[in-house]
Parts: structure tokens; sequence; C-alpha cells
């Protein structure tokens, strides 16, 4: 039985039976029963009207839904708020979106040969997907890994984290009240040993990871051949600041970059880059901020840092950061455990370059900053890290910042913003160690399908 657990104060708030390996047989012949049934598949329109009814339900949801979010993940109640919105955005564009999944004319007659044909592609399903999601984003992540099989067609079942399975089973619940037919979403609550099961069968077409480097790398070794895969994983964010950035508009954004979701998030703001000029402004301003954040339960709707998901992550990020201190780093704010669940908002000057807050992804509420004299060494000290994800560079001469886009390692940058910016129909996805394959809600259905070429032969072509 897994026992799910609020973050914040771990009270117990859910349980659910495991999945055992002797289940695994049935759920994938369920799924891939379904997909080779080509005559029951779910007709475009009738996808876009279950996706179309999934959202309206969520629409009238919202509240429980962020309760929902906000109590197993521990993101505070307005951010979880905006994630649910989000999502239901999400599933409305997957809606959209199923009109896009189109193939293309193939132009024949520009040879003798392939004279009297004509030949077009064709969008199919590309078979059943196993997703495995992760904790820091509940319900969106659930959606972006769930939502776009269905809208490409694809049976799909997904493994929800272990600590946050209620959005997941929710949403699951949503979409068989939508309309969804039985087979078509399974969600498996189960051990890492029944997931790798589920996974590396072969009859998954599809495998979509989201979590650490080191799970998906090591799954992506195992997956039957021909089974196509997305991972994402975590990254190291970069920020590049020159010395004419716009400080009124700059601080309020790395902020947010920094400690949203106590800095749980994949592409949050960690290495700031500060033109040493302004290197120690920025780092005290910043503090500043960081000290006046208010951080506790996210149920409380003036909370703006919640919690880590678990407290070994509490004990981590503070070993990190003791590290740190050990090595030179200057404290100018927090460093320091509230309690079992929270760590302070931290900022840290001039942190040394073999500190772990310096060379991984810390995945908690500390953000460092460095200062640099010679813009290009603090570029390649950004990309010096197997990581690259999303970064961002603050400037207001355009040059600048066409060449920081240019050199720095990243598969977004931001100018003027926060590393952590993110729409959902945006490409979206790290590179290197940082994961491979794009995400956002219609690169995903479109990867979740492949194409079939046909070709006709007629003599009056």
């Amino acid at each position: 039985m897994l026992e799910v657990f609020n973050p914040y104060n771990q009270e117990r708030i859910g349980e659910y039976p495991l999945v055992e390996m002797e289940k695994i047989d049935g759920i994938l012949h369920t799924a891939h029963s379904l997909f080779l049934n080509q005559d029951g598949w779910l007709k475009p329109h009738h996808r876009k009207d279950i996706l179309k009814r999934c959202a309206e339900i969520m629409s009238e949801r919202i509240d429980e839904l962020t309760n929902i979010a906000a109590r197993e993940g521990g993101k505070p109640y307005t951010d979880s708020k905006v994630e649910v919105l989000r999502a239901i955005n999400g599933v409305e564009i997957a809606a959209e979106q199923i009109a896009e999944l189109k193939g293309e004319e193939v132009p024949m007659g520009l040879t003798k040969a392939s004279e009297g044909r004509m030949a077009f592609t064709m969008r199919e399903p590309i078979g059943v997907v196993a997703s495995v999601s992760a904790f820091n984003h509940p319900l969106n992540l659930i959606v972006h890994q769930t939502i776009t099989a269905i809208a490409a067609g694809c049976p799909v079942i997904i493994k929800p984290a272990p600590t946050t399975p209620m959005s997941c089973m929710a949403l699951v619940e949503i979409l068989k009240e939508a309309g969804l037919p039985d087979g078509w979403c399974q969600a498996v609550i189960c051990d890492n040993d029944v997931a790798e099961k589920l996974i590396t069968d072969w009859r998954v077409n599809y495998f979509s990871f989201i979590g650490s480097a080191k799970v998906g790398w090591y799954l992506q070794t195992k997956l039957s051949p021909g089974t196509r895969f997305a991972l994402e994983h975590g990254g190291a964010a970069p920020v590049i600041v020159e010395a004419d950035a716009d400080f009124a508009e700059m601080m309020p954004a790395l902020a947010k970059g920094g400690f949203y979701h106590a800095g749980q998030v994949c592409v949050s703001v960690q290495r700031v880059f500060a033109h040493e000029s302004i290197c120690e402004k920025l780092a005290s301003e910043l503090a500043d901020i960081a000290r006046k954040l208010k951080v506790g339960d996210p149920m409380n709707s003036k909370t703006e840092v919640g919690p880590l998901i678990l407290p070994r992550e509490v004990n981590r990020v503070g070993e990190w950061v003791d590290e740190a201190v050990e090595k030179g780093a200057q404290v100018l704010c927090g460093g320091k455990r509230m309690s079992e669940t929270c760590y302070e908002p931290t900022v840290l000057l001039n942190p040394s370059p073999d500190s772990k807050v310096s060379t991984q992804e810390i995945f908690g509420p500390v953000v460092c900053v460095y200062s640099y004299s010679d813009r290009q060494e603090a570029i390649e000290i950004a990309n010096s890290l197997p990581y690259a994800f999303q970064a961002s560079v603050f400037t207001k001469n355009i040059d600048v910042a066409l060449d920081v886009v240019k050199k720095l390692n990243a598969t977004a940058v931001m100018v003027n913003d926060h590393t952590a910016f993110r729409v959902d129909w945006m490409p979206f996805g790290g590179r290197d160690s940082s994961g491979i394959g794009m995400g956002g809600i219609q690169y995903s259905m479109h990867e979740m399908t492949r194409e079939k070429l046909m070709v006709i032969k007629s003599q009056v072509l």
C-alpha cells in the first residue's frame, strides 16, 4: 500500500494499493489490444469531444483540483491554482491540435520512373505510450504525458510520482467521466521494479519520462528495440546579467525564477553571473527580496514558498549549502533549515566552482550569484556543466543579447526574463544530460504519431 503525505506537516492524506508485478502483463495486454484493433480506434472527432468535455469538467472543479495539488505537492495554493488553469488550457490546446496531425503531399513525376503516380503521407498513432511523471507539477505534467497521447489516438499507461499520485488519479477519473472508453488511460501506482518491467516491455511504442537523469538514462538503455522516447531531466539554469540590466524589472523576475515552488523546478534560476560592477548590488537586492518571502503552509493564501517534497531533501539542501560555505561562499540570507520540511530561501555569493551548488542541480530554494569581468568567460563557465536546459540574459543591448543567446548551450534562452518561463504550447526540453526530445502539447502529440506513405499508381495520372 502506498501512503501519501502532506509534505508540509507530514499528515497522511491518502493511500493507494500498489500494482503487483503479475498485473503488468494484463495492463499492457489491454492497451496493446486496443491499439491492434484499428476498427476500434478513437476517431479524431471522438477524441476532440472527449478532451473538450474533460476541460469543461476540470473547469467546474478548479478549487478541488487545486486543493489536491497543493496538499500533495506542497506548491503554494496560489501557484497550484495557476497550474490547474494551465492544465485545463493544455487539454484545450490538445483538442485543437488534433486537426494538425496530418501528412503532406509528396511530389511525383519529377523523374521518368515516378510518372503516373501520386503520393502523400498520413500520420498514425505510434502505439502504446508509457509515461513516468514527476512530483513538482502533479497535474500539469500528467496532462502533458497523457492528454497528448489520447489526442494522438494512443492508449496510454501513466505512472505518477509516488509522492503525488492524487492529481493523476483525479484526472484519470475525469477522463472516464468525459467519455474516454475503458483501457485508453490506465494509471499504475507501483514500485520501481514493476515500473521497469512495464516500461521495457516490447509492447510499449513510446516512453515519456520526467525525472532524474540517473533514472531516465538508465531506463533508456533498457527499452525494447524500436521504442521511441523523450526524457526530461533537470538543469542548473544560468543567467548572464550585464551592467546595463534594468534592475526594476529584473529583480522580481530572478526571485520568482529562483524561489518558485521552493526551487523544485527543472529550469529554476540557479547560477546568476553578474558583471562585477553590479554583482554585489544584485546579490544584496535579491537577498532582501528572499528574506521577505513568506515560507510555510501551502494551503495558506499568503504563503509564497512551501516545503520541499521530502524531509531528506531539506537535509540534502542544507548539506550542500554548508559545503559551499565551508569552501568560501558568503551567505547573504537564509542558509538554515526552518523545520523538518522547509528550508529558508537562500542567496549565496561567489560559491567555489567545485561546490555542489555550482556543479549540480540544487532543486531547492537556493540561488548562487557569481561576479564576472569578462562576459565570454562567464558564458564558458555557464556552459561547463553537462546540463543544458533553459537559460537567460538581462541586458538593454540587443547585440549583446543576441551574442549570449547564440553562445549559451541551452534549448531556450530568455531575454530579460527568468529561466523558468514556460507556456504549454512552446517547445520545452533539455539537451545533453538534461534530456532528449521536446515537450509542449503539440510537439509531444507529433512525437506520439508516425508517418505512413501511400503511393498510388494509375494510368490516368
